[in-house]
């Protein structure tokens, strides 16, 4: 093998760490949020909040971050990102009260923000257009090792070590990243000299962050409290001053003409619209079978793992069909599935079967270790590479919201029949049903809710055609 093709595999090793570590720590701290809350004294909704607070920083950021390496190079962002991840990552295994443990995760999840906006970008520059789906396949796949690690070690970590242990097990992971990037990234890239966009990092980011905050306590403050409405004002108004600036500044933090380019700006919206229907499945199902059933963590884990195996394989195979097939192709044929999956999951008892929920999970993890990769390659390869850093801020930034959007979807519509007190308890798994008929209620929810979410993949699939017709239509005229 030629030392630049090893290069490039030694690169895509040390970016997918990011991918690995960050999704880690995201389900960890998840298992480990009822202990968390006990060892710091913490209430449910500050509990709550430290999840929020990573979410929230790691998604403001995305744009700027993606900004500063067209600008200074990514490399130096990737390494800063992944230094300040683990300054913060540290820093909250020893908080020792739950303002500091906030503040330390709002540290991590900027670090997380600055390499995880140019970890894609890096994939791109570095792979052909013939390797760039098993590139960002593979890539892929890293969040589903982590999202299987995650609760199995979370759950063993905390029985024997303590809460604190699992932010600690993950440093040298991170240490190994930091070190390995240094030595085999490179710094052979065309910089942009161009000025920072401050104001459009301010409004942009002040908008996002308003609505984040709605997104995350929305339901506990009252959609039709007075703060709810203020916030919203907020976003309208950072958001309308945000669009006026960066038609107007000659170095915009994001460049609107990348919309001109249709796959890009499509791309984008079937990305919002899977993200939200996708990060809905793990937290109605965790609801159900912890909240609901009373399962403990590892049984409920085990069950959910159907959602992360298949794609071992898949995620690196579902990139080489899209490099062989076509991105598009591939992408619609996944979220047909995944909508006969999300159909369903949608038929939940009041007593536990695992075939009604393992055979639908394993069908979606397939469908989306095809679709996901398409996806990625989609929007990453639809715009100028020297546009890499900005279109991937913009990608990861819409993904995170999607999350955030799926999150407070799901409790939403779980409201309708279930009283917001009881399905904040079933969240972290403290709810106990005495009342049979409430216990009966959120099931029916759950289950109303995942089919509510099967909404977005259709728009998705619907959008993905759109895509296929243009591609087929091109070759016509051609």
């Amino acid at each position: 093998m030629q030392k630049s093709n090893l290069n490039k595999w030694l690169i895509l090793l040390v970016v997918t760490l990011v991918s690995f570590i960050t999704n880690v720590d995201s389900t960890i701290v998840i298992i480990g949020l009822p202990k968390l809350m006990q060892g710091l004294n913490m209430s449910i909704e500050v509990g709550l909040l430290s999840i929020t607070s990573y979410i929230i920083a790691s998604t403001v950021l995305l744009l700027p971050a993606g900004r500063w390496a067209d600008i200074i190079g990514t490399k130096r962002v990737f390494i800063l990102g992944f230094s300040i991840f683990t300054i913060g990552t540290v820093l909250c295994g020893i908080a020792s009260s739950e303002t500091g443990l906030i503040l330390y995760r709002v540290i991590q999840g900027a670090g997380a923000a600055l390499a995880l906006a140019t970890a894609t970008p890096i994939i791109v520059k570095n792979f052909p257009e013939e390797q760039l789906g098993l590139a960002i396949g593979i890539n892929a796949t890293s969040w589903v090792i982590g999202a299987l690690i995650g609760p199995v070690a979370g759950g063993a970590l905390i029985g024997s070590f303590g809460w604190r242990s699992i932010f600690f097990v993950t440093v040298p992971f991170a240490l190994f990243g930091v070190i390995g990037a240094a030595l085999v990234l490179k710094d052979k890239e065309t910089l942009k000299k161009t000025e920072t966009d401050y104001l459009g990092i301010f409004t942009f980011g002040l908008g996002l962050t308003a609505l984040m905050v709605v997104l995350s306590v929305g339901q506990s403050w009252g959609w039709a409290s007075t703060p709810v409405f203020e916030l919203f004002a907020v976003v309208i108004v950072m958001w309308g001053a945000f669009l006026a600036i960066e038609m107007r500044i000659r170095h915009p933090l994001f460049n609107l003409r990348l919309f001109k380019y249709f796959k890009y700006s499509t791309g984008l919206g079937i990305t919002l619209c899977y993200c939200i229907a996708y990060f809905s499945i793990t937290l109605l199902l965790s609801i159900y079978l912890q909240g609901a059933l009373h399962l403990d963590v590892m049984e409920a884990s085990l069950l959910m793992t159907a959602l992360s195996l298949p794609q071992l394989i898949m995620g690196p195979l579902g990139g080489k069909l899209a490099d062989r097939f076509g991105a598009t192709r591939m992408m619609v044929i996944g979220l047909v599935f995944l909508i006969l999956g999300m159909f369903a999951l949608g038929h939940l008892g009041k007593q536990l079967n695992k075939t009604s929920i393992i055979v639908p999970l394993a069908i979606m993890s397939i469908s989306n270790g095809i679709a996901w990769p398409s996806i990625a390659k989609t929007v990453l390869s639809a715009v100028p590479r020297d546009q890499a850093g900005s279109a991937s801020g913009m990608f990861y930034t819409l993904y995170n919201l999607g999350r955030a959007l799926s999150q407070t979807l799901a409790i939403l519509v779980i409201e309708i029949n279930v009283p917001p007190a009881t399905v904040t308890k079933a969240i972290v798994g403290m709810a106990d049903f005495a009342n049979l008929q409430v216990k009966g209620d959120l099931i029916h929810s759950i289950d109303s809710g995942f089919y509510f979410f099967i909404i977005f993949f259709a728009a998705a699939f619907l959008l993905g055609l759109s895509l296929l017709f243009k591609h087929h239509k091109e070759i016509v005229n051609n």
